[in-house]
Formats: structure tokens, C-alpha cells, sequence
């Protein structure tokens, strides 16, 4: 069994706390339905989802440096349920590391940035987590299998990674970035049945859909028939800029190809939440653009 004292940093971004608010409200109520204690780190900073490189490398590993320096400063590891937040905070943290060992000026040159904001140096001892790795890799797939109440039988779910989670950093853990399983193997330890299609490693086409919206639209819609072609029930995502353009703007994303989707998108903590019997009414499935009642009707789920 997990320790009942699994502790940790936590950086919820800025998309959980705005446009995705569900997410922030289910990994609230599955944390505390498995015991995990989360300390919010709220003086940290958008880690900037990979805009600040555009201006300054520089910029981007300050801002995020300092991120994890306040994790550090409470000795915990730092957790995100953001894929995007994962890539940039874990990829920063992979090259300040390198840093420290093969370019220690450079590291300097960052702490002297923190330091003059009164901030703790970034010392590296920390690590940065996704919740989908902390899922696997602390509390463990055969301990999250003995806590579910409300196995998610014949539900078929459709894993969809996005880009950040597995390619972002030079290494991940608990997965292959080209082959992954982890999300598979979370849905079979709640009893639900993976379905494989092959858009579900790709682009979102978030990143487009600011100045090439058609082209982004189209992107999204493609992955969204496949899981439907494939038998799915829902498509489950661990980021919420993913949730944003496949479930927030999956009418527009009809118009654009010409098709009706209707495909509910959770966000990975609303389903695992579900099995360990917590109320759809405590998960905020009511604020999805697309309805998440098909999900529950299968389930045999009345939220009253």
C-alpha cells in the first residue's frame, strides 16, 4: 500500500484555475479521495507553455527555475495535472540539471535573477511530476485498483497524450514516448477498456488555433473521428489545452469538418475520480461543452 502521507508541491497552471476550472476542482477531489496531501504553491508564475523561449532562453528557464525553487524550498516534489506545465517545468529542470553539472555559470546567472527577487536558488533537488506519473510511479497502479469503489466497467476510453507529456523532455518515466501505455494501463486499473486509434500521440492543434484556426479545427476533429471510428465512449486527456480545443471548441471544430462529433473529453483526474466513487456533481462534469451524460448513462451513474 502508498504511504498515507504522499506529499507534494502543487502547481496547478494558469488554464486550471481559468477556462478549465473542473480540473482543478477533480484533482482536489481525487487527491483527497486517495489521501494525497497537495500545498499549493501560489506565488508561482505561468511557466509560459513555451512562449518565452520564443523571446529568451533565458526568460523561460528564470521564470521556472524559480517555480521549482519554491517546491524545493518545502523539500517535495513538484505536481502538475498540466501535460504543457510538465513539459516546460520538466524540461527546464532537465537542462538546469545539466547545468549544474557541465555549464555552472549559466545556472548562476539564473540564481542571481531568483536571488534578486528574494527568492530561494534553484538547487535541483527537486523533481517535476505529472499526477499521471505520481498515479503510477508513488501511489502505484495495484494500490489505486484496491481503492475503487465504482469500477468503470464497459466504458471504452480513448487515451489522448498530446505532444508536452511525452516528447517535451529527453526522458520520461513509467512510459515509452513513442509507444505509451500508462493512461491504458490507469484505465484498466478502474476497469474501464482501452481504445487505440493512431492520432492519439499527436498534436492537439492547440499551438495553431490562435492564427491557423481552420487548420487547428481540422487537426482536432481528425483525432476526434478516429476514437470514434475506433468504439470510443470519451476521450481522456492529461492536459487541459488539449480539453480546450477537443472538447471547448469541438462545435466549431464540426463546422470546420462538416461532421457531427459529439465526443465527451474528460480530463484524466474526472475519470479516475469516478471510479473511487466521488459525485459527478464534485468533479464539475456540468461545465463541458460537450455533454458528459452519455458517459454517466453508460455507467449507470445518477448524479441527483
Amino acid at each position: 500500500m502508498p504511504s498515507p502521507t504522499l506529499r507534494y508541491a502543487y502547481f496547478p497552471g494558469c488554464v486550471a484555475r481559468g477556462a478549465c476550472q473542473e480540473l482543478y476542482q477533480s484533482t482536489a477531489a481525487l487527491t483527497q479521495a486517495l489521501g494525497i496531501e497537495l500545498l499549493e504553491l501560489k506565488k508561482a508564475a505561468c511557466c509560459g507553455s513555451g512562449t518565452y523561449k520564443e523571446d529568451s532562453q533565458l526568460l523561460e528557464d528564470t521564470v521556472n527555475a524559480r517555480n521549482i525553487a519554491l517546491a524545493e524550498s518545502l523539500d517535495l516534489p513538484l505536481l502538475t495535472h498540466c501535460s504543457t506545465c510538465q513539459g516546460v517545468l520538466g524540461h527546464v529542470d532537465e537542462r538546469l540539471k545539466e547545468a549544474r553539472e557541465n555549464n555552472p555559470a549559466y545556472l548562476e546567472e539564473v540564481n542571481r535573477f531568483l536571488v534578486k527577487e528574494d527568492c530561494a536558488p534553484y538547487r535541483g533537488s527537486s523533481e517535476v511530476k505529472h499526477i499521471l506519473w505520481a498515479l503510477i510511479g508513488d501511489y502505484g497502479l495495484e494500490a489505486l485498483q484496491e481503492r475503487v469503489t465504482r469500477r468503470l466497467e464497459g466504458l471504452k476510453c480513448a487515451a489522448f497524450y498530446g505532444c508536452y507529456l511525452l516528447r517535451a523532455q529527453k526522458s520520461i518515466p513509467f512510459d515509452n514516448p513513442f509507444q505509451p501505455e500508462s493512461m491504458e494501463n490507469v484505465f484498466r486499473a478502474v476497469g474501464a477498456t482501452p481504445v487505440y486509434y493512431r492520432g492519439r500521440t499527436q498534436c492537439c492543434g492547440w499551438p495553431l488555433s490562435s492564427y491557423a484556426a481552420a487548420e487547428s479545427f481540422t487537426m482536432a476533429g481528425g483525432h476526434l473521428q478516429e476514437a470514434l471510428e475506433a468504439g470510443a465512449d470519451c476521450l481522456v486527456t492529461p492536459c487541459p489545452l488539449c480539453h480546450l480545443n477537443l472538447d471547448s471548441r469541438q462545435p466549431e471544430v464540426e463546422k470546420v469538418i462538416g461532421r457531427s462529433l459529439g465526443l465527451p473529453v474528460l480530463h484524466l483526474p474526472q475519470l479516475v475520480a469516478l471510479a473511487l466513487g466521488v459525485p459527478p456533481r464534485e468533479l464539475g462534469l456540468e461545465r463541458h461543452v460537450v455533454s458528459t451524460k452519455p458517459v454517466l448513462e453508460k455507467l449507470g451513474i445518477i448524479d441527483n
